[in-house]
């Protein structure tokens, strides 16, 4: 299809399907948690959900366009590279979490961090360890795979808040996107407006730190009393189950790709597994296979709304979101606000940040100049707000490991996802209050 546009410009009714997708899914799972309804989002199926809102996408869009045309448009979003990679990710995330329990990993893991973590400070460790792990890999994916299995599993054995250590090892995998020098997110910030990446790096801590420090203490503060650490008798754990998470870690902070780190993982299990006498050969597959297969709705669910976002780009979305909202400047503070709000609307529509940043910095960078922003604030901004938003989509992957691992529902999730929150309302204060501007700007400024 040699289109990649629709012949008419819808504007912001582009925005149409998805808006109907989040009223059914997140609207309806809203009301019936409110009326105490049991399962409360599976009400309204997510499937159901996105599936309508396609059919919108199509029947109420372009009605002299081919529907063959727009089903061209659908799959090309929904088999786009990203999607697919995401796809194997997550079935190798499934297979490895499957084996490493029929091989005993898991709760060898379990009762190692039950005996030696302080039940009170278990939440905020597991937030810690996932901010470490993201900055060292440089990807959010590797981290959230890696580290929501474990934080569920240890929150379940401890008995405390499942929704609690999910949401802090949400958050942690999220840090190191706009904190890591190997952060494609921060990297592509950088090259889109001429930024240094150690630059973006420090600003992005200083206003990171805040944020964390603050979560840290109510993670701690909400964690006591959690748990009856003389209640919860741990048993014993072999030192040798738990390698398959330690090979998974550490080839993550060796930044080794994640596909490539989860099959070792999967190999891993199978090699200690079968040598142990732990599980045979075909009890391993099967165990991968099963883990697999409760992975599936994941992949299918991703690419049906990318699929849709699509659609929505096809129809002038994206374009008219940026023009309505560059049109709505006034002065720097404007300007930077902006830039902030396009860059996480366009992360949390497109479930990329990464994206995001390569669509918004071009403008980015010409607004800067027009208003004397220095480009190290531009692109920390950016990098902040995409990252964090992405914390807080209902249907973005993290949220829904969590929930598949830990049984919980988003507004669950919601209720603990203290980081992103914070850093944006710091974001916010450091705009606000004019912070961290070069002294090259703060004279063009007085000069004006």
């Amino acid at each position: 299809m040699d289109e990649t546009r629709s012949k008419r410009n819808y504007k912001g009714l582009a925005f149409l399907p998805m808006l109907i997708f989040l009223i059914l899914y997140v609207g309806c799972g809203v009301f019936f948690t409110i009326n105490g309804t049991e399962d409360p989002f599976g009400q309204m199926p997510r499937y159901v959900a996105v599936v309508i809102a396609i059919c919108v996408a199509f029947v109420f869009f372009d009605s002299k366009t081919s529907f063959d045309t727009k089903v061209g448009v659908y799959t090309k979003g929904a088999g786009r590279h990203g999607v697919m990679l995401l796809g194997l990710v997550v079935l190798l995330a499934g297979g490895f979490q499957s084996a490493a329990s029929a091989i005993g990993a898991e709760s060898s893991v379990v009762n190692m961090g039950i005996d030696l973590i302080p039940i009170n400070f278990l939440v905020p460790g597991v937030f810690i360890i996932s901010c470490i792990i993201s900055t060292s890999t440089g990807t959010s994916m590797g981290t959230q795979v890696a580290i929501i299995p474990v934080a569920v599993a240890l929150a379940r054995g401890a008995e405390i808040n499942i929704a609690m250590a999910g949401a802090a090892a949400i958050a942690g995998a999220y840090f190191g996107d706009a904190i890591s020098f190997i952060s494609s997110t921060l990297i592509c910030a950088a090259n889109g407006v001429d930024a240094k990446i150690k630059d973006i790096a420090k600003l992005n801590i200083l206003i990171a730190l805040p944020a964390v420090i603050i979560t840290i203490v109510l993670y701690a503060v909400l964690s006591r009393g959690a748990g009856d650490s003389e209640k919860i008798m741990t048993d014993s754990y072999n030192i040798i189950n738990i390698l398959p998470y330690a090979v998974v870690i550490a080839a993550s902070i060796k930044g080794i790709k994640v596909i490539i780190t989860l099959m070792l993982g999967i190999l891993t299990t199978g090699i200690i597994g079968i040598s142990m006498g732990t599980v045979s050969f075909f009890e391993w597959t099967k165990a991968i296979g099963a883990g697999m297969e409760k992975m599936f709705f994941l992949v299918v669910f991703s690419s049906l709304v990318s699929g849709l976002i699509q659609l929505i780009e096809y129809y002038g979305g994206i374009d008219w979101l940026l023009e309505a909202l560059t049109n709505k400047i006034k002065g720097a503070k404007g300007c930077e606000y902006l830039i902030s709000l396009v860059t996480g609307a366009i992360s949390g529509v497109t479930l990329n940040n990464t994206v995001a940043v390569i669509i918004t910095s071009p403008i980015a960078k010409e607004l800067g100049k027009k208003y004397n922003i220095s480009t190290k604030k531009i692109a920390s901004l950016m990098t902040v707000f995409s990252s964090a938003i992405l914390s807080l989509i209902p249907y973005d992957s993290s949220i829904l490991l969590a929930q598949q691992y830990g049984n919980v529902s988003y507004l669950e999730l919601m209720r603990y996802s203290y980081y992103p929150i914070i850093v944006m309302i710091v974001a916010v204060l450091v705009i606000q209050l004019g912070l961290f501007k070069t002294k090259a700007v703060e004279v063009n400024q007085l000069e004006s």
